[in-house]
């Protein structure tokens, strides 16, 4: 078995490419790989060429497989393996893709290439290589003397293997997808990274790269929560939007605007109508309900008043409990005086204590402000100091009672409910505590509390019920709708924006021209030009003429897409006069301009002006099936479709009442289809 040289750790930034043994591997620190200048300066025009650059720095495991080891941190010592694999697209069993089909890229044109970066986990680290005497390894001790010293596997199994800590995907045109993350949700362990540090990794890779656009479908749960709802409805976006991911496309016709619609009628729900209407809501175990958000409104120091609120706070409650003793203390008073109140904190209290006790009358029945006014100026005859407190006391927090405020939907009236709250903290001794120091009160919730409260409110606010659901109602309704909405939205992406380098990194006697090749394209409405591929960026001299730009971009859109390799440009579209080939091509457009080239595909020494082969695009183009679906889906979204055994035409098995847990059956007529069965004339 081949040994391994120990491990050198290089800073390599604004160096020229290293010469090195073949068997000295070179370590790089993960936490700014990708960066400029880690390892690379990124100065290529597109992606391609960054890829390339890239490359030249990796260990060569075979023709097609190159692998970076990258250091996490040195004190214990930890490394992970960044494994980058060429697929050529004309050999591959599925050439077309079918995340560029569910994300709407369907129509752009296959590339020749497809780059998958892999970092690679402990359960996956073993599979990707095999050892002479087929021995398994263990992930922190062996993984340095695995690669090199052993044979990788075909790139068809590093690929499809499952369980890598991220595994992303590009097109050599720079549109890529990442396809899964899984992270440690906790501290990073000696085999694990946590989520946002692979996110961060990813990132920067993208952006070093130049990727043009990369989308993913976010499908993560945990202990049953899906998160992309969980999360969207505390912050206003998944999980993935911390690093800029958007909508990309909805499921089920679901559009961006309803989508933007679902999270603001979600995240804008008064929490006080739960209490104020919980007779009249058909939530089961609303009384339960209550008791949690009473629980969370005790240890915020201000008010919770939309569900939006409660589960920012809780989400947010989460990252702040100490690891070491798996709870939190919140110490607040009851109610906090304003500095500049004129009247003595004394005045104030005892103004509290008649307010509780007139609304202790009222045995949890919603009262005015006008009335528990009256009831308390039998007690209190400042009235300025009865409004201060009516106005400070609103979801606040005396003694063991929650003082509730709402303004009434109906009669547009301010009202108010006294909550008897000692029932939030069951079983624990320390959940009320009075520090006569400073005469605050100490609630104390643990981590294993607060995800269980977590989970119990998803499971009975957001999360779907067969046959329950009918029994929202009101504005409650709404819940489940947009709940349904946010869940139907899986796609989504981030366009990474076109990098002006510096003048410093172009050389004094070449400038910049952005090309795009127009082709003739026929579709079911007969024959149109358009332009059918993302602008790339060209480094030419300023003497080249339009003959030299024309081979150019004949040979570099021929390396990347594969429909292109034979195409042959015969005009250029957007340039008002005709120009000649030996005039030079920054006499007529300013350095930095964009223009589109016409032209042909050469096949078999004749023309092809128009195409029609579905074959050259990423997405399956079938003009024989039709997809027409009741929710507005004309396109394959990536969700379960059945075919009409009459008109042929596909729709969602969700949209037709078939559940997913349910086989499709062997026969299936649509509605359509079957109203018009039902009215042929019956026999004699």
């Amino acid at each position: 078995m081949m040994t391994v040289k120990k491990m050198s750790t290089l800073d390599l930034s604004g160096s020229k490419k290293r010469k090195r043994n073949n068997n000295e591997r070179v370590s790089f620190k993960f936490k700014n790989f990708g960066e400029q200048g880690f390892p690379i300066e990124f100065i290529g025009c597109n992606f391609d060429q960054n890829v390339k650059l890239l490359l030249e720095f990796a260990q060569q495991e075979n023709g097609s497989i190159w692998s970076f080891q990258l250091e996490v941190h040195r004190h214990p010592p930890m490394h992970v393996f960044l494994f980058v694999v060429e697929e050529q697209v004309e050999l591959s069993l599925n050439p077309h893709c079918k995340h560029c089909q569910y994300i709407g890229w369907g129509n752009n044109l296959m590339c020749n290439k497809k780059y998958h970066f892999l970092l690679a986990s402990k359960d996956t680290i073993g599979a990707c290589v095999e050892g002479g005497n087929g021995q398994k390894y263990k992930y922190k001790t062996d993984v340095n003397n695995i690669i090199g010293g052993e044979i990788i596997k075909s790139k068809l199994n590093l690929i499809e293997i499952e369980g890598h800590m991220m595994h992303g995907v590009f097109h050599s045109n720079g549109f890529g997808h990442l396809i899964c993350v899984n992270g440690s949700l906790e501290t990073p362990t000696s085999s694990d990274l946590p989520g946002h540090s692979i996110m961060d990794f990813w990132d920067r890779l993208c952006i070093g790269l130049r990727a043009r656009k990369v989308s993913l479908r976010d499908i993560s749960t945990k202990k049953g929560m899906d998160l992309r709802l969980l999360n969207t409805l505390a912050y206003g976006e998944p999980w993935f939007g911390r690093w800029g991911y958007k909508f990309g496309r909805g499921s089920f016709g679901v559009t961006q605007e309803t989508y933007q619609s679902a999270i603001n009628a979600l995240q804008n729900m008064p929490l006080a109508l739960l209490a104020h209407h919980h007779h009249h809501i058909g939530i089961i175990n609303i009384n339960e309900i209550l008791i949690v958000l009473s629980r969370y409104q005790m240890l915020s120091g201000h008010s919770l008043v939309t569900l939006c609120d409660a589960f920012h706070f809780m989400l947010e409650l989460k990252s702040r409990i100490p690891k070491e003793n798996n709870n939190l203390t919140s110490c607040y008073p009851g109610l906090l005086v304003d500095t500049t109140c004129r009247w003595s904190p004394k005045r104030v209290e005892m103004a509290i204590r008649v307010v509780v006790e007139a609304l202790k009358g009222a045995k949890s029945r919603w009262v005015s402000r006008q009335e528990v006014r009256d009831a308390a100026r039998a007690y209190i005859g400042d009235t300025g100091l009865l409004d201060f407190v009516l106005k400070s006391l609103g979801n606040h927090i005396v003694g063991k009672y929650l003082v509730r405020r709402c303004l009434n939907p109906v009669t547009k009236v301010l009202e108010y409910c006294l909550e008897d709250i000692s029932k939030a903290f069951p079983k624990q001794d320390q959940g009320f505590r009075v520090n006569d120091s400073k005469g605050k009160q100490q609630y104390k919730i643990t981590l294993a509390q607060l995800m269980k409260d977590i989970h119990f409110l998803y499971n009975n606010i957001l999360k779907e019920h067969k046959g329950l659901m009918s029994n929202y109602t009101g504005v409650f309704a709404t819940i489940p709708t947009a709940s349904r909405i946010i869940l139907d939205t899986k796609y989504f992406l981030k366009e990474y924006r076109e990098v002006s380098e510096p003048d410093t990194r172009i050389e004094p006697d070449k400038s910049k021209i952005y090309c795009a090749i127009m082709l003739a394209i026929k579709d079911g409405f007969g024959v149109e030009e358009k332009v059918m591929t993302p602008f790339e960026c060209f480094l030419m001299r300023k003497d080249v003429t339009f003959d030299e730009l024309k081979i150019e971009v004949e040979k570099a859109f021929g390396d990347i897409y594969l429909g292109l390799r034979n195409f042959t440009t015969r005009s250029i579209n957007n340039l008002i006069s005709p120009i000649s080939g030996i005039e030079l091509v920054f006499n007529v457009v300013k350095p930095g301009s964009k223009i589109v080239l016409g032209g042909v595909i050469m096949s078999n020494n004749d023309d092809i002006n128009i195409i029609n082969n579905g074959g050259i695009f990423e997405g399956i183009k079938n003009n024989n099936i039709i997809m027409d679906c009741i929710c507005g889906t004309k396109d394959e979204d990536g969700e379960r479709m059945i075919c009409c055994d009459i008109c042929e035409v596909w729709q969602h098995t969700r949209c037709v009442n078939i559940p997913n847990h349910e086989a499709i059956p062997d026969i299936f007529l649509c509605n359509k289809c079957e109203q018009d069965i039902l009215q042929f004339p019956s026999l004699p």
